[in-house]
Formats: structure tokens, sequence, C-alpha cells
């Protein structure tokens, strides 16, 4: 245990050393960890595809089925069970308007996944500008002191652009999980929502096919 403290310790001590641009870098670390902890929770294959909808939509047959599928969907929370949902509640408009809801409910819960996702990769864009700006700073602060000293010995020197380097070394270390983590999120939210395509497609073809199909005493002879 104080090994572990001394090793935290110096961590703080040397990421103090960085000066006042490590405060925005620790803030975008923090922001961009929560983000990524969220993101996959919520984004879970089966939080999302939920498999009894699924399943009632593999054996949806008739009005009892869209019944029952529309008392799962309105117990369920979440993108897929929403656009089911409103699929089944209006079967009985034309196959256009059908489609026209589906598209229009899965754009906005496309967006919906999606939320957060361009803060991530903000932070993944800005991280390693932000360590570029730390360093020329620090820069800046060496050329000032070796411009007002008599002499300069090059240990001085070496350790003032080490210091200067340390901003660079955070922000590059921030800025490549965030961009690797928001590129890996992106593509399972594409993911989710072709599966949720998939199966709302099988539904609307589902749906139109039963408005199709006469009743009994409307079979022409």
């Amino acid at each position: 245990m104080e090994q572990l403290m001394n090793m935290v310790e110096h961590l703080w001590l040397w990421l103090e050393k960085g000066g006042l641009v490590m405060v925005p870098l620790l803030l975008c670390s923090v922001i961009g960890l929560a983000i990524v902890l969220v993101k996959l929770v919520q984004l879970r294959h089966h939080k999302i595809i939920i498999p009894e909808i699924v399943q009632i939509i593999k054996s949806f047959a008739g009005p009892a089925d869209a019944e029952m599928a529309l008392r799962v969907c309105r117990d369920k929370k979440g993108p897929f069970a929403t656009i089911i949902k409103l699929g089944l509640e209006n079967r009985d408009l034309p196959a256009d308007g059908i489609r026209e809801i589906i598209e229009d409910q899965g754009r906005q819960e496309t967006r919906a996944l999606e939320q957060g996702l361009i803060t991530l990769e903000t932070i993944a864009a800005i991280a390693p500008l932000l360590g570029l700006l730390g360093t020329v700073l620090g820069m800046v602060d060496v050329f000032n002191e070796i411009a007002s000293a008599a002499s300069v010995q090059v240990n001085q020197l070496s350790t003032g652009i080490s210091k200067a380097l340390i901003t660079t070394i955070v922000g590059l270390s921030i800025g490549i999980p965030a961009l690797v983590a928001y590129n890996y999120l992106l593509n399972r939210v594409e993911s989710l929502v072709l599966d949720i395509e998939k199966h709302a497609a099988i539904l609307f073809h589902k749906l139109r096919r039963l408005s199709e199909t006469p009743v009994n005493g409307d079979i022409q002879e």
C-alpha cells in the first residue's frame, strides 16, 4: 500500500509540472472516461435489441400477435421497442404511411443512440492540441530563462524542456484512447441501427401482407 501511495504521489508531482494546461486536460480525461463507461452500458446489444420483441416479430402471424406485441413493447423501454410500438399502433395506415413513421422515428432514435459521441470525438481532437499548447508555453518559459540567465547549464535546459513536453505526453495519452473508443462506439451504434432496421423491415412486410390479406367475406369467387 505504501508503495502504491508513493507511486501516486510521484505521478501527481509529475503532472503538476505541466502547469495550468493540465487542468483542461484532466477535465477532458474525466469527461471522456465518463462518456465511454456510460455508452458501454447503454449500447449493450441485449439491452437495445430486446429478445422478447425479436421473438414476437419472428412469430408474428395475425392481429392477435399484434396486440401481444404491443403489450410487450409498452412494457419495455428503448429505441427498438419504441419503433416497433409505433409500427404496430399505426398498422391500419397505408404501407407508405407505416414506412414513413418507422423511418422518422428511426432517425430520432439513432440520434439518441449517438448522444455523447460528438463530445468524445471533440475530446479526441482537442486533447493533443491542448498538450501541444502546454508544450509551446513551457518552451517559451525555457527560452525566457535562457535569455535572462548569465549562463545556462545543459542539465537545466534539458529539465525545462522535459517539463514542457509533459503536456504533450498527457494530451496524446488522452486523445489516442478517446479516438479508439469513439470509433468503437460509433461502430457499435451503426451495428445496432442495422439490426433495428432489419427487424423493423421484417415487421413492416408482415404488416403489409396482413393488410393485403382479404377477410373471408371479401374473397371473390
